[in-house]
C-alpha cells in the first residue's frame, strides 16, 4: 500500500501539486494536513511551500512547525504526531542548496553565498546573507559581496 493511498481522498485531491509531483510524508495538523511532496510542502491552509524557498523549518518542543521562507514569509502548523516529516522536509531542502559558502570580507566580517535551485531545476538564485553588524545597504560592501559571488560564480561553474 503506497503513502498516497493513506493519505485521506479529500485531502489529496485538495493539493495544488504540479504533473508528477509526488507525495513522500504527512502527518495530520489541527483540522487539516502538513504534506511533504518530492517539490514543496503544503499546509494545512493550502499554502504550497516549494523546498527552495524555505530558509527554515523547524519543530518546536510543544509540536509546533514552524516555517520561514527566503521571502521574509513565515508559517505554523501544529503536528502531534510528525511521522517522517521532520527528516523529509530536512532532506528535502537541503537537496535544493547547491552552494553554501561563507566568504570574508575585507575588514568587515563576512557574507554567506546560497545558490538554490528547485528538485532537478537549474540553479535559480543566490541569497547574500551577511554576517550579523555588516549593513547590507552599504554600496562598498554590497559591491564586495557582489564581487565575491561572481568569484565563486565562476569557481564552481554555477
Amino acid at each position: 500500500m503506497s503513502i498516497l493511498s493513506r493519505l485521506p481522498a479529500d485531502v489529496r485531491k485538495s493539493l495544488a501539486t504540479e504533473p508528477g509531483e509526488r507525495v513522500l510524508a504527512f502527518a495530520p495538523s489541527g483540522d487539516g494536513y502538513v504534506v511533504a511532496t518530492d517539490r514543496a510542502l503544503f499546509l494545512p491552509d493550502g499554502v504550497r511551500v516549494p523546498y527552495e524557498t524555505i530558509d527554515r523549518a523547524a519543530w518546536s518542543e510543544d509540536g509546533v512547525l514552524n516555517v520561514a521562507t527566503t521571502g521574509g514569509e513565515r508559517h505554523q502548523a501544529p503536528v502531534r504526531e510528525p511521522r517522517r516529516l521532520p527528516e523529509t522536509v530536512r532532506e528535502r531542502v537541503n537537496s535544493t542548496i547547491v552552494v553554501n559558502k561563507h566568504v570574508q570580507l575585507p575588514g568587515r566580517g563576512g557574507v554567506r553565498l546560497v545558490a538554490r535551485r528547485p528538485p532537478g531545476g537549474e540553479v535559480k538564485e543566490w541569497t547574500l546573507v551577511f554576517d550579523e553588524g555588516i549593513d547590507p545597504n552599504d554600496p562598498g560592501v554590497r559591491a564586495q559581496a557582489e564581487q565575491a559571488l561572481e568569484g565563486v560564480r565562476r569557481s564552481m561553474g554555477v
